[in-house]
């Protein structure tokens, strides 16, 4: 397609500005999600073969791994094998690292940013496996990343589905408008972690949208929407990968380096 094919429409602008998410349906082809969703099995393998004792900890209960680089999260249930999060994802293959450069993403993002040069900020692979897969809290990204970014205001989300994503096998749900308020106060005295988790009394539950998607459509949506998940108790998995991008120019959140976008 020809350059700026993928730019932002007017109405993705105002969803974006009002709502604070806008969705693509199916921008990825079956074959491409396919070998995608095959590339992350295999980071799942790589990252699981490398998990040991040494680089474990506990945070409120819940164990995480620092392992080939990346932040291996596991299921709450304790104890637990199973991965739930790897942060970063994009060194485990080739794939994903195109992804970043991929012009379905870099340029609606140059819109979303505010700036024609970009880099990637942070990435994420999601996984909530059948009957497996435990809820996400209602929370911001933005108090997650304000403790050591200036411009977290310019963070946009793009998160790509691997699976079809339903209320059945635990989608995503937004909370329409949230964004506006900015960082959101979180929850005192509920662990170290609490202050991450927003308080209910500053957001509007009546407001809440499922992101039920297809394979292979993205959603976009502000560091600061209130969002969150709930458990996958059905018997189809339900994966993603995230992307933050940021202005050019800057380091990435988990990486001392810096990898500009596009």
């Amino acid at each position: 397609m020809k350059p700026g094919a993928w730019n932002l429409t007017a109405e993705e602008r105002r969803a974006y500005a009002e709502d604070g998410f806008f969705v693509r349906q199916r921008v990825f082809g079956a074959d491409e999600i396919l070998a995608l969703g095959a590339a992350a099995e295999r980071a799942v393998a790589q990252a699981s073969a490398a998990v040991s004792d040494r680089g474990a900890y506990e945070i409120d209960g819940n164990r995480y791994c620092e392992a080939l680089g990346t932040t291996v999260q596991f299921e709450h249930s304790n104890p637990s094998q199973t991965i739930r999060v790897l942060e970063p994802f994009h060194h485990f293959d080739p794939r994903f690292d195109r992804l970043i450069d991929d012009p379905r993403l870099v340029e609606p993002m140059r819109g979303l940013v505010g700036s024609p040069r970009i880099a990637l900020f942070t990435d994420k692979l999601n996984l909530k496996r059948p009957r497996e897969g435990s809820r996400f809290r209602w929370h911001q990204d933005s108090p997650y990343w304000n403790h050591c970014c200036r411009h977290v205001d310019r963070l946009p989300n793009a998160m790509l589905a691997l699976d079809d994503a339903s209320e059945e096998n635990g989608c995503l749900r937004v909370i329409r408008g949230s964004h506006r308020r900015g960082l959101l106060p979180g929850l005192e005295g509920e662990g170290r972690l609490g202050p991450l988790f927003t308080d209910p009394r500053y957001f509007d539950l009546s407001q809440q949208v499922p992101a039920e998607m297809p394979a292979g459509t993205l959603l976009f949506f502000s560091p600061h929407m209130v969002h969150g998940s709930e458990p996958n108790d059905s018997d189809a998995p339900r994966r993603a990968l995230l992307l933050t991008y940021q202005p050019g120019g800057h380091r990435m959140f988990k990486i001392d380096a810096k990898r500009e976008a596009g």
